[in-house]
């Protein structure tokens, strides 16, 4: 799951060698993902009112579903 949100966010970004993921396992199998870019990289993560943010939350809720976990991503600034 971390490979997949880092092959959509460095193709979203214009600097890729900004982009720190870090994976937060917690109980009953939820994982946090915490995302963190370049500080004017910052937008085209979000997106226009937040929808591109969403899609990315939504692909990961699918593919963490396959995988029989729930999976959280935080967009840090």
């Amino acid at each position: 799951m971390k490979e997949f949100i880092e092959f959509i966010v460095k193709h979203l970004v214009d600097n890729p060698e900004g982009v720190v993921i870090e994976e937060k396992v917690q109980e009953d199998q939820k994982v946090v993902f915490l995302l963190k870019v370049q500080s004017h990289d910052i937008g085209k993560i979000i997106g226009k009112q937040g929808k591109t943010a969403q899609a990315m939350r939504t692909l990961l809720t699918a593919v963490s579903a396959k995988e029989g976990k729930r999976a959280v991503l935080e967009i840090l600034d």
